[in-house]
Order: structure tokens, then C-alpha cells, then sequence
């Protein structure tokens, strides 16, 4: 299997590039820029969505439920279908996400992976000063790399960031896109955007 390599807005159906795919490794990572002042910490949330009518004819998503946001306070998806291998203050080894396919919950359509700064107000930063971040889809039980999407360098203020999402296509299929979309906003104003708050323990 050759690898895909994708640019934003790009697309892959991930159940023909790999037709025995059951268990989706995510692998999220990001390399900041060398600076005085405070340590990076970026944190991968996943949103696991429904698809639903904002009232204007558009399908749009949103979290099934507050425990169907997967972050580094809450690991495991109720189905025990998406499970996060928790907080990477480097992102040098990358933060992971298994996804087991089989397992989801038929409801959901959409999973959602989006980056954001922790404490990016007091600590100054942005992904301005992120020039190097990549999201890459492996075949979690033969190691085979899927797909890769390399953000690039064409972030500034932008404190949270959507790699990508795995959506379910019309006809069963699942696929990538590949986002790359910024935003100057925070971890509980995304939350927000998907019909939930965040809740910290």
C-alpha cells in the first residue's frame, strides 16, 4: 500500500486504501519553535459527532454527549471505541488516538481532531510560533501508513487549530479529510461550537 500524502482540503476513503482497516491509529504531532519564555503545551481534543440541522438546510456536527469529547481528562470514549494516549508536553512523540471502527457507536458520523494551546493568553503564544505540525493515519494492526497531511507554516494568531476529521460517507464508507483550518479562540469556545462545555476534573 502507497502511502497518501495530503494537502488541505484534500480527501481520502479510508476503507479503500485500506480495505481490511478495523483499528485507525491517529497520530497527531507538532514541533514549536525554540523561544525564551514559557514551555508549549498543545493538547488534542476529539470531538465524536452526530450530524445535525442547524435550521437552515445544513448538516453540521455535534458531540452525541459531554463523555463523547475525548481529551486529557477524559481518555476513553464511552464505547470504548476512541481512546487517547494522553498528554504529550512536547509533541516530539506525538499524541495518539485508536480508533477501533467496529466498536463505534452507529450514531456517530464525524470525528473531529482539533489542536489548541493550553494557557496561550498568559503564556503569549500562538501557532504562529508552531512551524512544524502533521496528522498521519496508520493501520494500528499491521503499522501501515494510510495518510499523512503536513499543516505547514501558514498559521500566526490562531490559538487553536483543526487538523482533521473522519467522517462516514453516504454510501458506508469511512474517510479523511484534511482541515488545517485556524481559529483565535480557546479550548471551551470550540466546545461550544459543538454543543457542549468543557468540563475539567
Amino acid at each position: 500500500m502507497t502511502a497518501v500524502n495530503l494537502s488541505k482540503g484534500n480527501r481520502v476513503n479510508l476503507t479503500k486504501a485500506a480495505p481490511s482497516l478495523a483499528n485507525l491509529l491517529v497520530r497527531l504531532n507538532w514541533t514549536p519553535q525554540g523561544r525564551v519564555g514559557a514551555e508549549f503545551d498543545l493538547d488534542t481534543s476529539v470531538f465524536a459527532c452526530k450530524l445535525v440541522d442547524d435550521g437552515a438546510g445544513n448538516q453540521v456536527p455535534q458531540v452525541l454527549n459531554n463523555e463523547n469529547f475525548i481529551f486529557y481528562n477524559n481518555l476513553t470514549s464511552p464505547d470504548g471505541a476512541i481512546v487517547h494516549s494522553g498528554d504529550d508536553l512536547t509533541g516530539a512523540d506525538g499524541e495518539q488516538i485508536n480508533v477501533c471502527l467496529a466498536k463505534l457507536n452507529p450514531l456517530i458520523e464525524e470525528i473531529s481532531f482539533v489542536v489548541t494551546i493550553h494557557d496561550f493568553v498568559a503564556r503569549g503564544q500562538n501557532f504562529g510560533q508552531v512551524p512544524s505540525s502533521s496528522i498521519s493515519l496508520l493501520n494500528a494492526d499491521t503499522n501501515e501508513l494510510i495518510a499523512k497531511y503536513d499543516l505547514g507554516d501558514d498559521f500566526s494568531n490562531e490559538t487553536a487549530v483543526q487538523f482533521g476529521s473522519i467522517y462516514k460517507r453516504a454510501d458506508g464508507d469511512w474517510a479523511f479529510k484534511a482541515v488545517g483550518t485556524g481559529y483565535a479562540m480557546g479550548l471551551d469556545e470550540f466546545c461550544g461550537g459543538y454543543g457542549i462545555k468543557a468540563e475539567y476534573a
